[in-house]
């Protein structure tokens, strides 16, 4: 959960997060913002939009950055999986 210290919460929003919880806030307070400054309200489409750009950007993530990771350790270190059930 984004429940950070209040004290954190000017240096994120100032220099970024660096942390995975100052991270969870950082994202936490991109989508307050959107919700609820940018459209005045919560309702079914907007949040609907929330979790689709949230599950965009996630997908978008593991195909550029995760997978290729995964892929150079799976050269690097083998293949956990038996050729049989990848086939």
């Amino acid at each position: 959960m984004p429940y950070i210290a209040p004290d954190q919460r000017a240096r994120v929003s100032a220099h970024g997060p660096s942390s995975v919880g100052e991270l969870n806030y950082a994202i936490t307070q991109l989508i307050s913002r959107y919700t609820i400054r940018a459209q005045g309200h919560h309702s079914y489409i907007v949040l609907n939009d929330v979790l689709g750009a949230l599950e965009g950007a996630k997908l978008e993530f593991v195909r550029r950055v995760v997978a290729p990771y995964e892929d150079r350790k799976r050269k690097e270190n083998g293949d956990v999986y038996d050729a049989i059930l990848v086939e």
